[in-house]
């Protein structure tokens, strides 16, 4: 495979990551912990298919246990934290607050030993919660909105969960791309037995709501971790990094064009700072590197 080829598999997972705020609405009202168990069963399977189909169920047995325990607790935190967000706020709003997480991503990395932080990155933080207190403070005028607090802290929670845990998988060491199957299902078990505790079983709704259920299974939530694990380790990861940057604009979009959220001014220039942001302190970093 080619370092070209790599990459622009990689960036499937971008395009896929837009669709992640939209099929999380339409599977409501299904709750976050029986969303996280459906979406991880699927993608859990798909992954366990795929590694027996390309030889890949062999390299398992040699991934330390800490590694699967890591990798699990990542995924099934981001997602259960980001379905819980986008059920208690407005969606586009709590998505692009999730979306901090490129950001943070890049000033947590200037956090590590050897590693420093630059006045691009202090700006790009700046400019980036700069983004995310226009949505919570309402900045069209609206004020400021008590009733969807919880949800815009529950996703400032998510950005920093996956912030970290990329920032710390460095220290985890490298796993094969088959691995992230093993995640999926560990995340899917956690999930149901969660669920079961603490939550009341309502499945999704009509064929509509299964079908953007089965889609988050299939796309956000399974085949997106696939390809960008190629990405990242076969393509070009700066260039993958800065396409990330995109997410939280596409995900509005996509929103938007839905019908979901409404074209606001406030929206936009949130969505804007929110990327802006992550450009500027990246580019700090790619001066540094």
């Amino acid at each position: 495979m080619t370092r070209h080829r790599a990459t622009a598999i990689g960036f499937i997972a971008v395009l896929l990551w837009s669709l992640l705020a939209l099929f999380t609405v339409v599977s409501a009202p299904t709750p976050p912990l029986l969303l996280n168990a459906i979406c991880f069963s699927i993608g859990g399977a798909l992954g366990l298919i795929w590694a027996a189909v390309t030889g890949g169920l062999p390299q398992l047995r040699a991934v330390p246990l800490q590694v699967y325990a890591f990798g699990a607790l990542g995924l099934f935190g981001y997602h259960a934290l980001y379905f819980s967000a986008l059920r208690l706020a407005p969606p586009a709003q709590a998505g692009l607050i999730a979306y901090l997480w490129p950001l943070l991503i890049v000033v947590f990395s200037g956090l590590l030993p050897g590693e420093r932080l630059r006045a691009g990155h202090l700006i790009g933080a700046a400019l980036g919660f700069s983004g995310a207190a226009i949505i919570i403070t309402g900045g069209d005028g609206a004020g400021f909105d008590r009733e969807f607090l919880p949800g815009y802290a529950i996703a400032l929670l998510c950005a920093l969960t996956w912030a970290g845990y990329s920032v710390l998988s460095r220290r985890v060491g490298d796993a094969p791309t088959s691995s992230v199957a093993v995640f999926c299902v560990a995340a899917a078990i956690a999930s149901w037995g969660l669920h079961f505790m603490i939550e009341e079983t309502v499945w999704p709704q009509g064929l509509l709501g299964w079908l953007a259920t089965i889609g988050l299974g299939l796309g956000p939530v399974g085949l997106a971790f696939y390809v960008w694990d190629i990405g990242v380790k076969r393509g070009d990861i700066q260039l993958l990094g800065i396409s990330s940057y995109a997410a939280p604009l596409l995900s509005t979009l996509v929103l938007v064009l839905a019908g979901i959220a409404a074209p606001t001014w406030t929206l936009a220039i949130a969505a804007a700072l929110v990327t802006g942001g992550a450009l500027i302190a990246a580019r700090a970093s790619l001066k540094v590197a």
